[in-house]
């Protein structure tokens, strides 16, 4: 299974207190480009490094170590606004019916394969992205537009302006390319070349010397070749 690109900027940490499971996890995540902070196997080192270690996902096993188990965790995680996903297996209806008063992402069911895992975590993920829309704002022909950042596929250095290319319509800005980019999500806007900077997640294809961004494409420089296909 190939995951989408926007997975790149995952940090995933995993609470299970079944080291075979753990690992297993890990390893498969590992695997695909995802980077695993660390494993836990209770309430207390769990939250700890969660949040020193700034997870951006869980992976949450309900029967965990300790007097506190993973539904406990699971309601500080939702307060501080951190989302995971529930691994599960058979538990008992006390259990059970704590766990319908939370509201994780998904349940990934134990034993579980490499494929389901992933694809779980990909809709997790998309469903976490679609709530963090972000936006920039750009002046085109005298008027102010407030941009999706998700709607943008590459800009195009134009001398001391830049263009601002998306499926619909180009924008010509006046601001570099430079300027323009550092008010963009790093983790999905990345140069392909001196001259344009792509939004990974639009990506369809990689050629010798071009990047096809949706149905365009955009030249790729050596300089930049290896970081894009590492995150294709």
């Amino acid at each position: 299974m190939t995951l989408k690109p926007s997975t790149r900027s995952l940090r995933i940490y995993i609470v299970e207190d079944e080291p075979l499971i753990a690992e297993t996890a890990k390893m498969s995540l590992e695997d695909h480009g995802i980077k695993v902070l660390g494993i836990s196997e209770d309430y207390d080192d769990a939250l700890v490094n969660i949040q020193a270690r700034q997870a951006n996902m869980v992976l949450l096993d309900i029967n965990i170590e300790g007097e506190k188990d993973g539904v406990d965790l699971a309601i500080t995680l939702e307060k501080l606004s951190i989302p995971y996903l529930f691994l599960t297996s058979q538990t008992d209806p006390s259990t059970l019916a704590r766990v319908k008063e939370t509201k994780p992402l998904g349940f990934i069911v134990k034993p579980f394969t490499e494929s389901g895992l992933l694809s779980n975590i990909e809709l997790a993920w998309h469903q976490i992205s679609l709530g963090k829309e972000e936006y920039i704002i750009i002046r085109h022909e005298g008027e102010r537009i407030k941009l999706n950042q998700a709607s943008i596929l590459f800009l195009r250095a134009f001398d001391n302006y830049c263009y601002v290319v998306t499926s619909k319509k180009e924008y010509l800005i006046p601001h570099t390319l430079k300027s323009t980019t550092a008010k963009l999500n790093a983790e999905i806007f990345r140069k392909s070349h001196r001259s344009y900077v792509i939004n990974i997640s639009k990506v369809k294809g990689i050629k010798s010397d071009a990047v096809i961004v949706e149905d365009k494409e955009v030249p790729l420089s050596d300089t930049y070749k290896k970081d894009i296909e590492m995150l294709y």
